[in-house]
């Protein structure tokens, strides 16, 4: 495994390479194979994802999302990944260490997403294991948060099998394809 850095965490482009996985930032140059994914994929990500929008996967949006995203990494608010095959450099999802807290709190939220031919083999799991070592070793945070669906067993798997600990119910926790869902509640310290 491998945590590659320019300059402190506000400032570096992670790149993050193990167990047969490479993770970086989203680029312009992504767009193609991302919205190609997404699309395959619509069917399998409706159901855990926020209400998707007319224009989810035009160029805009994409362009508008890479914003965002670099935004957040800016300001060490949030670090987004896609996930690519080492091997192969296909894109296989993305990943998201959001909503970073510092001071007394060190946290953040853990999200992800994979295409739907790319499930049931490990990447997953893989990757959480990367981002987690990352959160904890090059931004030096105390806790890795994420919230899943109940009926989400491969998600709650992918938790599990990386140490997270169930902390509760979230009631209403987040709106979910156009509905208020509750959400169980994980936690790695």
């Amino acid at each position: 495994m491998a945590f590659l850095k320019t300059g402190f965490a506000t400032e570096a482009t992670p790149l993050l390479r193990g167990s047969g996985l490479l993770m970086r930032p989203p680029a312009p140059s992504d767009y193609a194979a991302w919205a190609a994914l997404r699309d395959r994929s619509r069917e399998h990500l409706i159901p855990w994802e926020p209400k998707w929008s007319r224009d989810e996967l035009s160029r805009w949006a994409f362009r508008r999302r890479l914003r965002y995203y670099q935004r957040d990494q800016r300001e060490d608010l949030g670090y987004a990944f896609f996930i690519f095959s080492e091997a192969g450099g296909e894109l296989m999802g993305g990943l998201t260490l959001s909503n970073v807290r510092r001071g007394v709190t060190q946290a953040c939220a853990l999200g992800y997403w994979l295409g739907f031919e790319h499930t049931a083999k490990g990447h997953m799991r893989r990757a959480v294991s990367l981002a987690v070592d990352y959160a904890f070793a090059d931004l030096r945070l105390h806790r890795v948060e994420a919230a899943c669906l109940p009926s989400n067993a491969a998600s709650i798997a992918v938790l599990r099998r990386n140490g997270f600990q169930e902390e509760g119910l979230a009631r209403r926790y987040l709106k979910i394809n156009g509905a208020w869902c509750d959400h169980l509640l994980f936690a790695l310290l």
